[in-house]
């Protein structure tokens, strides 16, 4: 059994994109080409199949609300939508623009109380603010309030558009100073700051690590900069670290199959797989 952090659906709505993101085109084009889709139709259906063939209690999907910044959204509206026609495996995490003030705040209520999303999702790099700015700390308010867990890209970014500083593990350390107990998922996870990123989590202990839009391979090689995680991972920190394929940026279950050939105690990857996100997302453990 797993459960993936990070996935998208290979649907119109959720393959809205903009210029800025074309430099990710390149870096991911060969394990992209690995998830090529189809036909809208036979995509889904063996999106779908692929998350029962995986046994996956559940799949966190993520809506991106970037109107002020790059002109577009993936709507809470379409997210909740699939979650709400392909059941309860699918999560969904709000999306909400934090320039537009109270009005992000009033989205992101909405998003939670009336359309059943569970998390708020923060790419800060598209919203050009670091996880610390002002801006956000009302809505982080809210996701204390209403105990949602948060998501905030942690590590570089592949937009020429926007600087990668904005995904630094300091910026979500202040959070965390500001808003002590607010779960708090960094993903990707922080290179090429990952020691930074470490610290921090273990500093707060309601800080994830997520291992995201990367391949699990990494954390094995030499000099990759990933071998911090998979140290710390396989004890201090073996109940802090989740696993996200990004789908369609990796394949998933190749994702899961590196993972499983880790050298770490079957028992940690259960957590890397399961059992930690489980416990992000207030879930009960199965199996």
């Amino acid at each position: 059994m797993i459960i993936d952090f990070s996935s998208k659906p290979p649907l119109p709505q959720f393959m809205k994109t903009g210029a800025h993101l074309s430099n990710y085109r390149r870096v991911y084009e060969k394990s992209e080409q690995l998830t090529a889709p189809l036909s809208p139709e036979d995509d889904l259906a063996a999106y779908l199949a692929m998350y029962d063939r995986l046994d996956a209690q559940a799949v966190v999907i993520k809506a991106r609300d970037l109107e002020t910044t790059f002109g577009f959204a993936i709507t809470n509206d379409d997210v909740a939508a699939f979650c709400r026609q392909h059941g309860s495996r699918y999560i969904g995490f709000a999306g909400v623009d934090p320039h537009k003030g109270a009005a992000a705040v009033t989205e992101l209520r909405r998003a939670v109380l009336d359309l059943g999303l569970r998390g708020l999702n923060v790419q800060g790099f598209e919203h050009r603010l670091k996880a610390c700015d002002r801006l956000l700390y009302p809505l982080y308010e809210v996701c204390l309030e209403l105990d949602i867990p948060v998501n905030i890209h942690c590590g570089i970014n592949f937009s020429q558009a926007t600087p990668m500083s904005f995904g630094r593990p300091e910026h979500i350390d202040q959070v965390l100073v500001d808003f002590p107990g607010l779960r708090v998922c960094a993903s990707p996870p922080g290179w090429p700051w990952i020691d930074e990123l470490i610290g921090v989590a273990w500093r707060h202990p309601t800080l994830w690590i997520g291992l995201v839009a990367v391949r699990p391979k990494l954390l094995t090689i030499p000099h990759s900069g990933y071998g911090g995680l998979l140290q710390y991972g396989a004890r201090l920190m073996a109940d802090r670290i989740l696993f996200g394929s990004s789908y369609p940026m990796t394949p998933v279950e190749r994702s899961v199959d590196e993972i499983r050939t880790l050298p770490l105690a079957d028992a940690v990857k259960r957590k890397w797989l399961h059992d930690n996100a489980a416990a992000f997302l207030g879930l009960t453990p199965q199996g």
